[in-house]
């Protein structure tokens, strides 16, 4: 080859490799300066994932290829901690930065008070675009009216809390014949499985808003149950005689558990499906550099370990949930690991703080972007876990009980209104088989744990009290299917 050829084609070849090794945003050239100043939040929510049930958290029985490699490239939450481990308990305290006890969302298909301020509102006035796409659960019901009367009905627009792209449903889990309504309560059907035409609806409410800042919620339905409703093609992935289980879950219920879990690994390994294209689609939009991507969910399932399914407990299958946040423009591509644990109020006002937008006094949780950007870890001793009243599946009769808890880095501790109930070494016990309550080898361990979680509760105004004082004072009423505690319930062995 001549000399001068060769010398065009290396000059061609490092240009072609600047043009490739430019950040993303440099390719629009069409977006509003603000853009680059006003980073876009995509926030997708997964409800009843827990922690444990991702590749990228060394499950190898499930198949979590795209959830796996945004791990690589994102800030991995060890200890992202449902604050409640119950729906629209955690919805409201997201979305208001604030505990259950302060906004009343303390039970599901109770309203958030319009007056209350939100993710939504607080963006917008920021001047960001804002959407909403999926389960919404926080429109609630009138006192004495069915509970679950307002499931199926549109959302008014007074009780959108901000949000102006609008494509929702209060509450459904029939993930397969599944409608919504949009701005103006126009009923439209999903077709096919929710969470993949959701999906395709965030990309193009992406690829339309990408030149002025955004903000995007899309809040899927699975992998909570029916177990057993995610495409035959998701299903087929799993033999549920070959899962392991965790070795909490006692042997008589092991079968079922199995089962349960191939369910429950068909509805994630779709939603990683998604959340691959979603990703694709907001890097072909050009703002991925910009854009602060978030997945959590809302709470975990027991999924039969310790015997029982589903939620509000405070052991850690349900308490703990996956959080990553990616952030290229801040954090780079590579991933870190963040063990100091958060709850549920501290994600707003850390998304605030990575916004640059100033955070209301309403906000009880605390702001952690300052020390993800210095790149050490959160600094948080605990974070607070409460369910100050039982109800639906874990109701007084079959064995729920108020709580109040904390859990650390290390450690679990919680208290119900007989006194401390559970303390675990979590680093020790991960699957939590031996309480240590009360035993005198660790009575000094308690003590520290019960004068921490003391300040929590009286940093939050939270008295601790039994669950009808709280309908009381909001004025609820326990849904028909709820029972009602026994009266001798200070009596009752543990």
């Amino acid at each position: 080859m001549k000399p001068i050829l060769i010398l065009f084609l290396v000059a061609c070849s490092i240009a072609i490799s600047a043009d490739f090794l430019k950040p993303a945003k440099s390719n629009n050239s069409s977006l509003n300066p603000e853009q680059n100043t006003k980073p876009n939040i995509v926030f997708v929510l997964a409800d009843q994932w827990r922690a444990q049930e991702v590749g990228y958290a060394g499950n190898d029985q499930i198949i979590t290829p795209n959830l796996d490699k945004l791990a690589s490239e994102s800030l991995v939450f060890e200890n992202a901690i449902t604050t409640m481990a119950v729906c629209a308990p955690w919805r409201a305290s997201f979305l208001t930065g604030q505990y259950p006890l302060t906004h009343g969302v303390f039970y599901n298909d109770k309203p958030l008070p319009n007056e209350a301020l939100t993710f939504a509102e607080i963006y917008k006035e920021a001047g960001y675009q804002t959407g909403y796409i999926g389960k919404w659960h926080l429109n609630g019901h009138a006192r004495g009216a069915d509970p679950f009367s307002a499931r199926d009905q549109p959302v008014p627009k007074d009780r959108r809390q901000g949000f102006d792209y609008w494509k929702v449903r209060e509450v459904t889990h029939n993930y397969n014949n599944s409608f919504y309504f949009d701005e103006n309560d126009v009923k439209n059907t999903w077709e096919g499985y929710d969470v993949f035409p959701q999906t395709d609806s965030a990309i193009s409410y992406i690829t339309k808003n990408k030149e002025n800042p955004f903000v995007l919620m899309l809040s899927y339905g699975p992998p909570h149950d029916p177990y057993f409703s995610a495409p035959k093609e998701y299903q087929k992935l799993y033999d549920a005689g070959t899962l392991k289980l965790r070795p909490n879950v006692p042997e008589e219920f092991q079968d079922s558990a199995r089962r349960v879990l191939a369910g429950y690994y068909a509805h994630a390994t779709a939603i990683d499906k998604a959340i691959g294209d979603l990703l694709e689609g907001i890097e072909k939009a050009g703002v991925a550099d910009n854009t602060i991507f978030v997945f959590t969910s809302e709470h975990g399932d027991m999924l039969m370990s310790r015997g029982a399914l589903k939620k509000q407990r405070p052991w850690d299958e349900a308490i703990k949930v996956p959080m990553l946040i990616r952030y290229p423009g801040k954090f780079g591509h590579e991933s870190r690991e963040v063990f100091d644990p958060i709850g549920t109020p501290d994600i707003l006002p850390t998304l605030l703080g990575l916004s640059d937008i100033p955070i209301p006094k309403s906000i009880e949780g605390k702001d952690f972007s300052g020390n993800l950007l210095a790149g050490k870890d959160l600094g948080n001793e605990a974070t607070l876990i409460m369910l100050p009243v039982p109800f639906h599946e874990w109701q007084f009769k079959n064995g729920g009980r108020e709580y109040r808890g904390i859990r650390t880095k290390r450690y679990t501790y919680v208290k119900d209104l007989l006194g401390p109930w559970l303390l675990y070494d979590n680093e020790k016990d991960p699957y939590q088989l031996n309480n240590l309550v009360d035993q005198d080898e660790y009575k000094d361990l308690q003590k520290e744990m019960e004068g921490i979680l003391k300040k929590k509760l009286k940093a939050t105004h939270d008295k601790f009290l039994p669950a009808d004082e709280y309908m009381t004072q909001w004025n609820y009423l326990y849904d028909r299917t709820d029972s009602l505690r026994a009266e001798n319930y200070l009596q009752v062995d543990r």
